[in-house]
C-alpha cells in the first residue's frame, strides 16, 4: 500500500466525511496541513478568516445552517487558545465540530516550546471529546472518531490536536467511518413504559404546555413535533434555542420562554399542570428561581442526554432517548384535543403585552429610533424568510422577539455561552453555506468591534451579509442591568466608536448611517435589494429596556412588564 504523509492523511479523512468546505488560519505548526490543502483545493475550499475565535464561530454557523459537521483548523499556541472561546461556545450550544489544531513536535511536549500550549488538558473540560495525536498512523482512525462522536447522540465539539512531526511522517492510509466505540452509546433504547406514563398525563391534562428546546432542531424533529402540538392542542413556547423549531406566528405558540420572553409564556408556566419539556435543559434563563418553577405541573422530560434529566427540574415522567423517536411512539397514544379556555389567558396575556411593550418597541412616536423598530421592518420585507445572526445583548433579544421566523435552523446566535463577537462570524459561515436566502446580522456596537476584522473575509469570498448595527454607543444589556440594580452608576458601559460607515467602506463594503426614523425603512429597503454586502448604521435610544424581564433571583411568575 503506497503511503503518504500525514498531512495528506488529515485532507484524505476530510474528504472520505465529505467535507468540502473548512475555516481556519494558518501557522507555523500546521503549515504541512496547509501545503496539503493547497493540493487538494479542487476538493476542498479552504475559507481565511481574521482570527481563530472566528473561524470557530463561522464553522458552527455553517453546521447549523447545512446540517453538516462543522470542520476548523488552526495552529498551536495562540491559534489554539484564540479558538477555546469559539469551542466552548459550540459545544454549550450543542454543535457538531471537528477542531483541529497544531501542535510542536512530539520530542518538544513538555518543554515550553516556542508556541506550546496545552491544547487536550486546556480543551477537555469544555468539549465533547478531545484527543492528542504523536504518530502519523494514529491520524486516520482518530478522524472517524471524532467525526463520529461529534455528531452523534447529543452532538457537541471534538478537538483533535496533532503534533508537527505526526503531519511530516508517511503512513498507510486506510479509512473506515462511524467506528464502533466501546463504552459510548450515543442512542439509548426506547422506554415504553414511560412512553404509555407520559401519554396518559397528557391525555388529562387541564392545562398542559409544551417547550420547545434547540434538541428539536438538532435531531430534525421539526415535523412530528408540530404533529405532536396539532394533534394534542396544547400550547407551546420555545427557547432562545428552539426558536425556528416552529413558525412562531403558528397559533398555539405562545412565544419565547425566559427572562426576555413573552409576558404570557412565563406568567403561566405557574399555572400549568403539565410541562412536556422537549430536547431543552432548563437553563437558568428559562426557569428563573428554581424551587418556584413549575409549581402546579407535573414534568415530561424527552432528552438524549441523561445528564440533563433531573439536573435542574425534577421530572415525573423521563424518556431518555432521541426526541424524534420518542415522539413518534407518542403520537398514536396520545388524543386529539383542544384547549380552547386555557389558550385564551394567553391570548389575555399577549394583548395586555402587545398594548405595554411590543406596540411601544416597534410602533413607536419617541423621539429615537428603537432596536425593534428596524428588526419589525426587516422581518416584514423579508417575510420571515432570512437567516437571521445576532450577537449578545439587546440586539439578541430584540431580534428574537421581533423577527417572525419561517424556516428551521433560521436563528443563529449564542445560547449557553452568550458570546459578543458571535454574530458577525455567525454571518459569514451561514452566507458560506447557502445563496439562496438573505443573510441577515443584528448586532450592537460593542460587539461588532469584537471581530469587525471579518469583513476582510466577507470581501475575500464575496459574501453579501447584510449587517445592522443597532448603535446606541453603550454597553446596552449591562447599562440596562446597571439601570436597574446599581442606581445607575454606569461604570464602563460608554463607548467611544469608530465610523462605521467609514469603516465598512475601507474593505470596500458599501454602508449607510440613519438616524432619523423617516429615514429607516428606505435605508433598509436599499440594503435589501443591494447585490453584495452593506452595512447599516442605526442610531437607537440608548436608554431603551427589553422588556418584559423576569430579575435575576426571581420566579417566572414575577416577570415585569414595564
Amino acid at each position: 500500500m503506497e503511503k503518504i504523509l500525514g498531512a495528506e492523511a488529515v485532507v484524505q479523512s476530510l474528504i472520505q466525511e465529505g467535507q468540502d468546505t473548512i475555516f481556519g488560519y494558518p501557522g507555523g505548526a500546521v503549515i504541512p496541513l496547509y501545503d496539503r490543502l493547497y493540493m487538494n483545493q479542487d476538493k476542498i475550499h479552504h475559507i481565511l478568516s481574521r482570527h481563530e475565535q472566528a473561524a470557530v464561530h463561522e464553522a458552527q454557523a455553517y453546521a447549523q445552517v447545512t446540517g453538516k459537521v462543522g470542520v476548523c483548523v488552526v495552529t498551536s499556541g495562540p491559534g489554539a487558545t484564540n479558538a477555546i472561546t469559539g469551542i466552548a461556545n459550540a459545544n454549550m450550544d450543542s454543535v457538531p465540530l471537528v477542531v483541529i489544531t497544531g501542535q510542536v513536535g512530539s520530542a518538544f511536549l513538555g518543554t515550553d516550546a516556542f508556541q506550546e500550549t496545552d491544547v487536550f488538558g486546556l480543551s477537555m473540560p469544555i468539549a465533547k471529546w478531545s484527543c492528542q495525536i504523536t504518530r502519523a498512523e494514529d491520524i486516520a482512525e482518530s478522524m472517524a472518531k471524532a467525526f463520529y462522536i461529534a455528531v452523534s447522540g447529543r452532538p457537541g465539539v471534538v478537538v483533535i490536536e496533532i503534533t508537527k512531526n505526526a503531519l511530516v511522517t508517511e503512513t498507510e492510509f486506510v479509512y473506515k467511518k462511524a467506528p464502533v466505540l466501546r463504552s459510548y452509546a450515543p442512542y439509548p433504547e426506547i422506554d415504553q413504559e414511560a412512553i404509555a406514563s407520559a401519554a396518559e398525563l397528557i391525555n388529562n391534562a387541564k392545562k398542559p404546555m409544551i417547550l420547545v428546546g434547540h434538541g428539536v432542531l438538532i435531531a430534525h424533529a421539526e415535523n412530528v413535533v408540530r404533529e405532536l402540538i396539532e394533534k394534542t392542542g396544547i400550547p407551546f413556547g420555545m427557547t432562545l434555542m428552539g426558536l425556528t423549531s416552529v413558525p412562531n406566528d403558528h397559533p398555539l405558540c405562545v412565544g419565547m420562554l425566559g427572562m426576555h420572553g413573552s409576558y404570557a409564556s412565563n406568567i403561566l408556566t405557574n399555572q400549568a399542570d403539565l410541562i412536556i419539556a422537549i430536547g431543552m435543559r432548563f437553563s437558568d434563563r428559562v426557569t428563573g428561581r428554581l424551587n418556584a418553577y413549575g409549581t402546579k405541573a407535573k414534568v415530561i422530560h424527552i432528552e438524549i442526554d441523561k445528564s440533563e434529566i433531573d439536573k435542574n427540574v425534577n421530572t415525573d415522567v423521563a424518556i431518555h432517548a432521541d426526541l424524534k423517536t420518542a415522539i413518534s411512539y407518542l403520537i398514536p397514544m396520545v388524543e386529539k384535543r383542544t384547549h380552547k379556555e386555557w389558550l385564551s389567558e394567553f391570548d389575555k396575556l399577549y394583548k395586555q403585552e402587545f398594548e405595554q411593550v411590543i406596540k411601544k418597541d416597534t410602533r413607536s412616536n419617541a423621539p429615537i429610533i428603537q432596536p425593534g423598530e428596524p428588526v419589525d421592518i426587516i422581518s416584514r420585507k423579508t417575510q420571515g424568510q432570512a437567516i437571521v445572526c445576532t450577537d449578545v445583548g439587546q440586539n439578541q433579544m430584540v431580534a428574537a422577539r421581533y423577527y417572525s421566523f419561517k424556516n428551521p435552523n433560521s436563528l443563529l446566535t449564542s445560547g449557553g455561552l452568550g458570546t459578543m463577537g458571535f454574530g458577525l462570524p455567525a454571518a459569514v459561515g451561514a452566507a458560506v453555506a447557502q445563496s439562496k436566502v438573505p443573510v441577515i446580522l443584528f448586532t450592537g456596537d460593542g460587539g461588532f468591534q469584537m471581530n469587525e476584522q471579518e469583513m476582510g473575509t466577507i470581501i475575500q469570498e464575496k459574501l453579501p451579509v447584510k449587517m445592522v448595527i443597532l448603535n446606541n454607543s453603550v454597553l446596552g444589556m449591562v447599562r440596562q442591568w446597571q439601570n436597574m440594580f446599581n442606581g445607575k452608576r454606569y461604570s464602563q458601559t460608554d463607548l467611544v466608536n469608530p465610523d462605521f460607515v467609514t469603516l465598512a467602506s475601507a474593505y470596500g463594503i458599501k454602508g449607510r448611517k440613519v438616524e432619523a426614523r423617516e429615514d429607516l425603512e428606505p435605508a433598509i429597503s436599499e440594503m435589501l435589494s443591494y447585490d453584495g454586502p452593506y452595512l447599516l448604521d442605526i442610531i437607537v435610544d440608548k436608554d431603551m429596556k427589553v422588556m418584559p424581564f423576569i430579575a435575576p433571583g426571581s420566579a417566572v411568575d414575577e416577570m415585569k412588564l414595564v
